[in-house]
């Protein structure tokens, strides 16, 4: 799966969190401060967990802060050939 597929709203969260910093983020949730950097960019997929805490710390539903492009699946495409 590549990680052009999921895109999040983290930084905009952390906006309306009283512009809370990567650092504070990365704090709460037991990360580095560049693994979160990464998942902003998008350069890197969290595990389940981390997302569900991501979501925790905003206290949003996990839709809210990660969204998946169906439209670029290449596994369902190839299983709507069959």
């Amino acid at each position: 799966m590549s990680k052009d597929h999921i895109s999040n709203n983290i930084r905009k969260l952390r906006f309306f969190k009283d512009e809370m910093t990567q650092q504070a983020l990365a704090d709460e949730i037991g990360v580095t401060r560049q693994t979160i950097v990464a998942i902003e960019k998008g350069k890197y997929s969290p595990t389940l967990e981390i997302a569900y805490r991501i979501a925790h710390v905003f206290e949003v539903e996990l839709n809210e802060v990660f969204s998946y492009d169906h439209s670029k699946d290449k596994y369902k495409k190839r299983n709507q050939k069959k």
